[in-house]
């Protein structure tokens, strides 16, 4: 029976390989770093830890109305 030795992964050395600089163009988006808050709430989530007491659907009017936002929701329950 052969062995085969396994290096754990904070020994592993890593490198990024880069295949070709490239520009874009900012009318196809944004570069993360530079997203305004306003693409990050118009695309993005919030992971909330509903406290007991108030439904989902008072939490989610309280989520729209602190980040002005017209569309939220949610995903299954938020009950405990």
């Amino acid at each position: 029976m052969t062995f085969v030795r396994i290096q754990p992964p904070w020994q592993t050395s890593r490198e990024t390989l880069i295949r070709e600089e490239a520009e874009t163009s900012e009318k196809y988006g944004f570069w993360p770093e530079r997203r305004p808050l306003r693409e990050h709430l118009r695309f993005g989530y919030v992971n909330l830890d509903k406290p007991p007491g108030p439904s989902s659907h008072e939490v989610t009017a309280w989520v729209k109305k602190i980040l002005e936002v017209s569309h939220a929701g949610h995903g299954g329950t938020l009950e405990a």
